[in-house]
């Protein structure tokens, strides 16, 4: 009997960049989900069985299967249903009132209406819409427009009275409930914004599997396999943890998932986790538990996130800090003697200082030179920053997306030199601190071309160049959203590459990303294949 191992698949006549350090090659045969050899067509065709598929990929350019380090994957999924208020589907505020007031006519009375996406930047008022606005689209419903970011967000008078804000509301702690004169405006910000998401429904759990397996479709379809979805219980709290392990069982979950449980206090379902046994590394290759996140502040975008040095043109504002330094403190060093690595949000330095602080607190504690805590954004550090997070192992991990979609915005909120050092991933890059890169969907669109475009030009959508010494070369670039997309979950040994052992998950794209015209990689570049375990779960050939 012979014991020779034939292939299940064999992709031949392709341009396979196999990662960084790993080069090219024509064809890759795949047996059992993972990646067996690589080679020239002969070679790998020497692999062939009776029972192995061979692709003709055609010429080709294919890649490892891309990874967003950082997105909110049933977030998308809902978000899919909004109604659209991005600057591409709503460039005006009456262009926004009309969709809401359209949507309200499909919607019975008293129902919610949800939207998404605005940048107050990009409108033609350059203003924030109001409660006013709202009111007089959809004067019945109740109705909740999120900005782009997540961290502000516009309530008509229905919303505030269903949620019970009003006037002689106390601000809570971390959040911004906006007025003009005495009377609200409508607009919220940080942890302001849940006193009206609480009056919303909660959403079954079936919606939940529905939302997740429509967001992680479309992820397949952009050539993204692996995601981290950003803040597990944001939502539905620790039913989303049900709907995860109930979308598994289905064969409902698109894409490879780790996830990282929101700790924030008075939200926190680490709790309940950890006595699940769900600590960081629990699971499988298609969903693990991941780390644990807290907000630390907003967004620079909408000026509310916790910078050391004032905003322009308002010499009061340093942002929102959202806890306490003890708090944090005590916070990090509880999940971290839990087993978890880390993984919280922090955009201006004052935030990562904070943040860091409390990562060097918690390893001086408990030292674990492999737990790799995580900086999400990690907007604006210092070079002193850096240095430390370089020391303590701690891995920034940002969404380049940022600078394509709200470049113009940093710059007009923090001035020119200052909005050009947002986001320093090629100092990074030098340091060798493995950034990551991904698109905090729904807050930028998941595709990922935008973001490899910025990655290599430092330009936004308008064509802004911000500090083009932190451009990355395109092969650096793949392998951010590839290599270091997996260094970051700890999964460097199992994907991220295409070299015999690891998962087979592949994309092909119909440009070769390292080679063609940086307009052309953003406007003109499609996912055609995507392959996850070797099977194919997308083709638009």
């Amino acid at each position: 009997m012979s014991s020779r191992i034939f292939a299940d698949l064999i992709l031949i006549n392709g341009n396979i960049w196999r990662g960084y350090e790993d080069g090219r090659c024509q064809a890759l045969a795949v047996w059992q989900g993972k990646v067996l050899a690589t080679g020239t067509d002969g070679e790998m065709m020497e692999l062939k069985g009776p029972e192995t598929e061979v692709v003709d990929l055609q010429g080709r350019f294919a890649s490892p299967g891309l990874i967003d380090n950082h997105l909110h994957l049933i977030a998308t999924g809902l978000t899919m249903g909004m109604v659209d208020v991005t600057a591409t589907a709503a460039p005006t505020l009456k262009a926004i009132v009309d969709a809401i007031a359209e949507r309200a006519q499909q919607t019975p009375k008293g129902e919610w209406v949800l939207a998404r996406g605005y940048d107050q930047v990009k409108l033609d008022t350059g203003v924030h819409p109001t409660r006013a606005d709202l009111d007089r689209a959809a004067p019945d419903h109740p109705v909740l427009v999120t900005r782009a970011c997540g961290h502000v967000a516009i309530a008509n008078s229905k919303a505030l009275e269903l949620a019970g804000v009003s006037e002689s509301t106390p601000t809570p702690d971390g959040g911004v409930i906006g007025m003009t004169g005495n009377r609200l405006n409508g607009l919220l910000a940080e942890n302001a914004i849940g006193m009206v998401r609480s009056a919303i429904p909660k959403l079954p759990v079936e919606r939940l599997v529905d939302a997740i397996e429509m967001g992680g479709r479309y992820l397949l379809s952009l050539g993204i396999t692996s995601t981290m979805d950003a803040a597990v219980g944001q939502v539905g709290g620790l039913s989303e943890i049900r709907a995860y392990e109930l979308a598994k069982l289905a064969g409902r979950l698109p894409v490879r998932v780790w996830l990282a449980l929101l700790g924030d206090p008075e939200r926190s379902i680490v709790e309940d986790c950890w006595k699940m046994g769900l600590v960081s590394g629990a699971g499988d290759d298609m969903l693990r538990v991941g780390a644990v996140k807290i907000f630390l502040d907003g967004s620079a975008g909408g000026r509310t996130a916790w910078m050391t040095e004032p905003y322009k043109d308002e010499p009061e504002n340093l942002g929102v800090q959202m806890l306490p330094d003890e708090q944090v403190y005590a916070l990090v060093q509880d999940y971290h003697d839990k087993g978890y690595a880390l993984a919280c949000h922090a955009i201006g330095d004052g935030a990562i200082e904070q943040l860091i602080t409390a990562y060097e607190k918690a390893l001086a504690a408990s030292p674990d030179a492999e737990r790799r805590h995580r900086i999400e954004h990690c907007g604006y550090p210092s070079d002193e920053q850096n240095r430390r997070m370089k020391a303590a192992g701690i891995l920034p991990a940002p969404q380049q997306a940022f600078i394509y979609d709200f470049g113009d915005s940093y710059v007009s909120v923090l001035g020119e030199e200052r909005g050009a050092r947002s986001y320093p991933i090629g100092t990074w890059m030098e340091m060798g601190l493995k950034p990551s890169t991904g698109s905090d969907s729904p807050v930028c669109s998941p595709n990922p071309f935008p973001n490899l475009y910025t990655m290599v030009t430092r330009r936004t959508w308008k064509g802004t160049l911000l500090s083009e010494s932190e451009a990355l070369s395109r092969e650096q670039a793949l392998q951010v959203f590839t290599e270091y997309g997996a260094y970051s979950q700890k999964a460097e040994n199992v994907k991220g590459r295409l070299v015999p052992g690891q998962w087979a998950d592949i994309a092909v794209f119909n440009e070769d990303l390292v080679e063609t015209a940086p307009e052309t990689l953003r406007d003109d570049t499609r996912c055609v294949l995507t392959l996850l375990a070797g099977r194919v779960v997308h083709d638009a050939r």
